[in-house]
């Protein structure tokens, strides 16, 4: 009975929160601390063990308080309270789904007072509706049982206080007269919310698209109306009639932190159907149909039968990078590597002495030459030399060749930090042509292996898009790397990126800072640059700019300054996929900004893209700061839709033919005044295979 178990209100009136006391709080703690939950460490001798014992049984006490604390934030209806627990802890801590002592979840309490926004914290955080509602009827019954038993507590409490004299038992009696009055007028406001309320409206804007050549998806919204109850789960059924009979398949959704769902398994080719409904604990409420009101599963390469552009690209450089490793395998130029461990001064070439010497160490000051440096960063944190340096290793001394050309090539090596000895020694077998070309590469590769040798590490990381020069002759590439770990290196130690600027004593002038100074004074700009050129698109289709510029020795691209390895782009939709359909009307259109069609009246997926590609074209115009009507000759990429890995896929807006690429000299009317930058064609490709 539960009047039986309501006992001993001291508990909770020692921990009163604001407003009115529940007594369920004090019964519930008693009843976890007390009861069935209670551990026994009487078998643990040993003082440690035992200390071990007692914290985890303050732990399991704190978590069962912050249990009954949670129920008390419902019933009060406080949803700071409620949102702060949640966050606190996680929903095992909580025992979000355990039911009291009166069948009652959490979410009951909150959907059946029509709490609405402690209902939706509770289901975002996975809280569930009480099992023991099987029905209508059981609700209905339990609710007025809960009503009955409380009114039956006050009844019996009134009496005891007006039929005995003043005295302490007595205001106690009036405690929990007034906490149960409390619980009376809450289980009405529950009866009463459950009788008035009914089912939900349906769902609106019940969208479905093409999802793949084998699924569909479908999003939706909250109904405009949940008729008094907070809608809870909601339900998705497909088939290939209009009828809906037969029914092909449901889902039912339940975590609504995302209002969508993916139909998997279906028959490219084939239409099916979709509708949704929404669900209250009154029931199910009327389905809606979706907008299209069906979709058929397709690509857009069904429409010419093309297969994926690097299908199969990467494992053919694989196998030919392996035969290319097996027939160097055997040359000359492995046998000083196979002999090294067991006699280095012996097999070493006298070119390469130098990395073994104890002299081999970081430079403090440049000469006039090429040079490398690898920049290691962790939060505000720099890796520098003993000295307070920024690690630097000479790569040519008498550098005269073309720059961007053994940029260019330096950067592909970047992608190989592993196999730089490999490198090294295959180069070293050309080298006899003594080509200032590979001379130099050879260097670089060095260069490579002493940074590594003196760091201990082999990732030196990302190539900055160009190097630091300056007027005394001096040229440094810089690479650069985050550490997210507390990882240690060689010869270096870590220090405030600013107690570095502050404290690095300028051998320059302002006004000819050496590529040294440049680059400190530049650091914070090319570490941003560094987060930003990792981060990651969000799956969907997007609508992106193509614009270049050509130089004598190299062509480079418009790139945002924000996403420095993505071209300039707007997000279209969340969805990929280019079905079949809107494929085949795409190839129809010469160009957006041509005579189209007037808009169909019908819903259909073409429709739904064109509406999509207006609202795209107009933000990316704005976006990089060209009028609509300078765009009138603009034209999408018709040839193919880039796909980036399955989850992200663009289309491209090119300028006209004649203005895509600008030459030197040439009058550029497409290119936007600030917020962006132009990267070497090669950097960028790199960073987008990232």
């Amino acid at each position: 009975k539960m009047t039986q178990q309501m006992r001993d209100l001291q508990l909770a009136q020692a921990r009163k929160p604001p407003g009115p006391s529940s007594p369920n709080a004090a019964k519930r703690l008693y009843r976890n601390l007390s009861g069935k939950f209670r551990v026994n460490y009487t078998s643990f001798d040993e003082g440690s063990l035992a200390g071990r014992g007692e914290k985890e049984k303050l732990r399991k006490s704190y978590l069962f308080q912050s249990n009954a604390a949670l129920f008390e934030a419902v019933e009060l209806q406080d949803l700071d309270r409620v949102q702060e627990l949640l966050k606190q802890y996680s929903p095992e801590e909580l025992d979000l789904n355990t039911p009291n002592s009166e069948g009652l979840l959490p979410l009951d309490i909150a959907i059946m007072t029509n709490n609405a926004p402690i209902a939706r914290s509770l289901l975002q955080a996975g809280a569930k509706e009480s099992p023991h509602f099987v029905s209508l009827e059981s609700r209905s019954l339990h609710l007025s049982t809960l009503v009955r038993e409380a009114e039956q507590r006050v009844n019996e409490l009134t009496a005891q206080v007006v039929n005995e004299a003043p005295s302490a038992d007595c205001s106690e009696k009036e405690k929990q007269l007034k906490a149960w009055e409390w619980r009376y007028r809450l289980y009405k406001r529950m009866k009463a919310g459950f009788e008035h309320a009914r089912v939900p409206d349906a769902p609106t804007n019940v969208h479905l698209s093409v999802a793949s050549s084998s699924s569909v998806q479908v999003t939706f919204w909250e109904p405009l109306s949940v008729n008094l109850a907070v809608v809870t789960k909601y339900k998705v059924e497909w088939s290939c009639s209009p009828t809906f009979s037969p029914l092909l398949g449901e889902a039912v959704i339940d975590k609504l932190k995302n209002l969508h769902f993916t139909i998997r398994g279906l028959v490219s080719g084939t239409a099916y159907y979709v509708q949704v409904s929404a669900y209250n604990m009154k029931g199910w409420g009327p389905p809606q149909a979706s907008v299209p009101p069906f979709a058929i599963p397709s690509n857009w390469r069904e429409y010419d039968g093309r297969a994926p552009r690097r299908r199969g690209q990467a494992e053919a450089l694989d196998h030919l990078l392996g035969q290319v490793k097996t027939v160097h395998q055997h040359c000359v130029c492995h046998e000083p590597c196979k002999n090294q461990p067991q006699s280095r001064k012996h097999s070493v070439s006298k070119s390469l002495k130098h990395l073994f010497h104890p002299g081999s160490k970081f430079l403090k000051t440049l000469k006039r030459g090429l040079y490398l440096t690898a920049i290691f960063y962790k939060d505000d944190n720099i890796l520098v030399t003993h000295e307070d340096q920024i690690p630097v290793v000479e790569i040519d001394d008498t550098y005269s060749c073309l720059l961007m050309q053994d940029f260019l090539w330096f950067t592909k090596v970047s992608c190989m930090w592993d196999e730089i000895l490999w490198l090294r020694q295959c180069v070293t077998v050309s080298q006899s042509s003594c080509s200032c070309i590979l001379q130099t590469r050879f260097k670089m590769l060095l260069a490579i292996s002493q940074m590594q040798g003196l760091l201990g590490i082999q990732d030196l990381g990302q190539v900055f898009f160009e190097p630091v020069k300056d007027k005394q002759g001096n040229i440094l590439i810089v690479t650069l790397r985050e550490v997210k770990t507390n990882q240690t290196f060689e010869s270096v130690r870590w220090v405030p990126i600013c107690k570095l600027q502050t404290s690095r004593k300028s051998v320059s002038s302002p006004e000819e800072p050496t590529a040294l100074d440049t680059l400190l004074i530049s650091i914070q700009d090319k570490l941003a640059y560094h987060q930003r050129s990792s981060h990651a698109l969000s799956p969907g289709l997007y609508l992106g700019y193509l614009k270049l510029c050509s130089a004598v020795d190299q062509i480079r691209v418009l790139v945002p300054e924000q996403l420095p390895n993505i071209l300039c782009h707007v997000k279209i939709r969340s969805n990929p996929n280019i079905s079949r359909e809107e494929w085949e009307w795409l190839q129809k259109m010469a160009s957006v900004e041509e005579a189209v069609p007037a808009e169909p009246q019908s819903e259909n997926s073409q429709n739904h893209l064109f509406q999509e590609l207006q609202v795209a074209i107009k933000e990316l115009m704005t976006l990089v700061n060209i009028p609509l009507q300078e765009a009138k000759d603009f034209r999408l990429y018709s040839q193919e839709v880039l796909d980036f890995g399955g989850q992200v896929s663009f289309l491209l807006l090119l300028p006209p033919s004649d203005d895509v690429c600008t030459a030197p000299g040439q009058n550029n009317p497409y290119t936007p005044r600030s917020g962006f930058l132009t990267l070497p064609l090669q950097i960028f490709e790199l960073g987008e295979e990232g």
